[in-house]
């Protein structure tokens, strides 16, 4: 179980830390606003797999290219994150966009849409119970 803490914990660790380099540190104007919801890492901390949105990127084509655009620096990440622990081994960060995000308010409004059809379906029947 502390095993599972402790993955969480650098999770977390790197999810800011990431976050404050895109955020303050990166020159490259073709990131944009991006936000860092997610890092898992992996067991043996090899890896942590990074999950961003961001504001900027509207098309399929332009998240591509902006997860491209991580993925190749992600040494860049990797120098940077060593440079702030101490921990014997750096993850490397594989980026990955997070569509969940955008799938969230998607869902609600195919909810209510359902909601919005069984109810007046519902009002129907009753009218034509009555009739």
């Amino acid at each position: 179980m502390t095993e599972r803490g402790r993955d969480l914990r650098i999770g977390d660790f790197v999810r800011d830390e990431i976050a404050s380099i895109i955020q303050r540190q990166m020159r490259d104007p073709r990131v944009g606003m991006v936000m860092v919801n997610e890092v898992n890492v992996s067991r043996d901390l090899s890896w942590a797999d990074v999950y961003i949105t961001s504001i900027d990127a509207k098309t399929s084509e332009e998240r591509a290219q902006l997860i491209s655009i991580l993925n190749n620096a992600a040494g860049y990440f990797r120098t940077e994150l060593a440079k702030r622990h101490s921990m014997r081994t750096t993850p490397k960060p594989r980026f990955h966009y997070d569509e969940s995000v955008e799938r969230g308010p998607r869902l609600e409004a195919l909810i209510d849409s359902a909601l919005e059809a069984d109810s007046g379906a519902a009002d129907s029947t009753e009218d034509d119970d009555r009739g």
